[in-house]
Parts: structure tokens; sequence; C-alpha cells
């Protein structure tokens, strides 16, 4: 077992409430600060309070107030990363960030009791999430590729926030050791133990030999939205709160994660992804070598994380565990497939 490295002092920094707002307080925030005039329907959100503010016109934005806890830092990082997109590959399916009456992006406000919050205004992107609809390899072949065209146009994207520290962070698998108290013990818990060992034997020494860069890190069917009539098609890349500087393949193995049969190969469905994403963006022999450990330890991160915050939070345990059964299916899946089989197939699929 290793325990290489600590968890983050905010490793938990979710539990922080959302701030409140009425939906009449962000009808008078979004025409006082952007003279948008409209009507407020509250979002579903975690951290921050978000109202979609659809005009008499019909036309739809996307209010945010961020959570008080998260660093100002980072959420200016989320900022300069939209409004560089937006430069980089303009028709890239990404919420737009919209300047307010002041001609800047984000707008600081106080809450009750005086602390700092940021307030955005977005484009509001119409479709289907993509977890609500049918699965396709053609699905999975325009989620590989706008995915490397996200991280194409992030590659020379500059931050302060380079050192900003999240336990989503895969490169950081190595600290999950310490959550494995609160996976119950037996056949579940060896699974992550087998994922954990690989990470520290295969990942962590080869580190510093893989490309990083900022990328979006939560390709998840609940930050993807897709057309209406053309479930196929891409719609709209969302969230970008999980963003992080880090090698660049672990925004592959987190998308690939999300994509995996359930029965058989693990990696039939996924490899549609991966090739797509190959083909836009080719990845580095030693990006695929490393590739099915990447993707376990992301597995292995939704089960620890989700397992640890689901037992501190049970009030909120629906919506922590909303993705762990198909993270404790991806492992079990996986302990089926032998590493070296899976390397062989990656390498092939990647004309390695």
């Amino acid at each position: 077992m290793s325990v290489a490295q600590t968890l983050p002092a905010d490793a938990d920094s979710l539990s922080a409430p959302p701030p409140v707002f009425s939906e009449d307080a962000a009808v008078a925030l979004a025409k006082r600060h952007f003279s948008i005039d409209g009507a407020a329907s509250k979002l579903t959100s975690e951290r921050d309070a978000n109202f979609r503010i659809k005009t008499a016109a019909g036309d739809s934005y996307v209010l945010k107030v961020s959570n008080p806890a998260e660093e100002k830092l980072v959420t200016n990082l989320q900022t300069e990363a939209l409004l560089h997109v937006a430069v980089k590959d303009p028709d890239l399916p990404v919420q737009r960030v919209l300047p307010n009456v002041a001609g800047t992006h984000e707008e600081i406000l106080q809450d009750a009791a005086g602390q700092p919050l940021i307030l955005r205004l977005f484009t509001y992107l119409e479709g289907e999430p993509l977890h609500l609809t049918p699965r396709s390899a053609a699905q999975r072949r325009n989620l590989g590729s706008n995915l490397a065209r996200l991280t194409f146009a992030l590659s020379d994207f500059t931050h302060a926030a380079t050192d900003h520290d999240l336990q989503w962070d895969i490169k950081h698998a190595s600290r999950l050791w310490q959550l494995l108290p609160h996976i119950e013990a037996g056949e579940r818990r060896q699974l992550v133990e087998r994922i954990l060992r690989n990470f520290d034997d295969f990942v962590a020494p080869s580190i510093p030999r893989l490309r990083t860069q900022f990328v979006h890190n939560d390709l998840n069917p609940h930050n993807v939205l897709v057309d209406s009539v053309d479930p196929t098609k891409v719609a709209g890349i969302l969230d970008f709160g999980d963003m992080v500087f880090t090698p660049l393949v672990n925004d592959l193995a987190v998308a690939s994660a999300y994509q995996l049969s359930l029965d058989g190969d693990p990696l039939v469905e996924a490899s549609d992804l991966i090739g797509a994403y190959h083909g836009v963006l080719p990845l580095q022999e030693i990006e695929v070598e490393l590739l099915y450990d990447l993707i376990g330890a992301r597995l292995a991160t939704t089960a620890a994380i989700t397992s640890w915050r689901a037992a501190r939070y049970p009030e909120n345990s629906a919506y922590i565990l909303r993705n762990a059964p198909r993270a404790w299916a991806g492992l079990a899946a996986f302990a089926a497939l032998p590493r070296a089989k899976a390397q062989e197939n990656l390498r092939r699929l990647c004309g390695i």
C-alpha cells in the first residue's frame, strides 16, 4: 500500500452549501448587472446558485452565483478558459461568458455574512442531457472528436491556477489509499486496491514524462448535451468546474471511464471515443500504454470519493452517488480484462 500523498486541506470543499438566492433576486441581478429582463427558474447545482433567465423574446441565459467557498482564482480559471476557447475554436459547443454592463466578465457581490460571491452570465445551451439519450457508436465518436478539439483549444492556455489541487485529478490517485476504510471490506475494496497498485507501479513514475496542460477533466454524461433531434450530435459541453493542470491523457481517461461496455471487453465501446480522439489529437505511445491504468484510476476515484462523501453527508447521498453504480460495474469489468490484453488492443486502435 502507498500513501505517498496526503489529501488537501480543502479536499471536501463541496460540502459548503450553495449561496441562497430567490428567483426574484436572480431577476433583479440579471437586470441590474447585465441589462437582461426576463423570468428566472432555478437550475440544479450542488455548489452554486444557478438560474435560467428567459426573456420575452425567447432568449435564454444562465445566471451563476459562485459558492463562497470556491477560490476566486479557480472561478477566474473557468471564466478565462471559456473566453480562450471562444477565440481558439468558436464553433465548439461550449457556453460563452457574457460581459456585464461594466464590460467585465465577473461581478463581485457580497452575501449576508459579507462573504464575496462572483456573479457571471453565460449563454444557455439547448439540448438533451446525454445520460437520458440512447448510446451509440456515432455518439461516442462525436464525443471523442469534440473532446479532442477542446483539449487542443486549451493547449496554449495559461493561468495562475496551475497549482490548483483537486482530489478528482487522476494524478493524485495515490491519495485514495486513505479513503479505502470508507469502502466495505471485501470484493469491492479489493477491486480498488488492484487499480491503485497499478497506478503506483506504472503511472506515478511516468507522470513527469507526460504532456501536461489545462483540461476539462469531467466529461461525464451529466455534463454533455446532445441534439434533441439527432442524439449522436454533441450540442454542449458543460461545467468547467473541475478544470486542472494535469497530464493531457487524463482528460481522455475520464471521458472513457463513462463509456465502458459492462459486458465482455469493457473497452469495446470506449474505443469508439478513444479512436475518434486520437484521430483529431494523436496520442503519444506512453499515453496509450498508460490509458488502461488511468481509466481504472478514474473509476477508483469515483468509487472512493463518493463512498467517503456519502458516508459523511447522507442527506445528499443520492446526488453524490449518482455515478457510483456505473463506476463499480466498470471496475468489475476491468477486473476481467488483463492489462496486457487491454494495452495490445489500445496500441492496435491507435496504430502503434
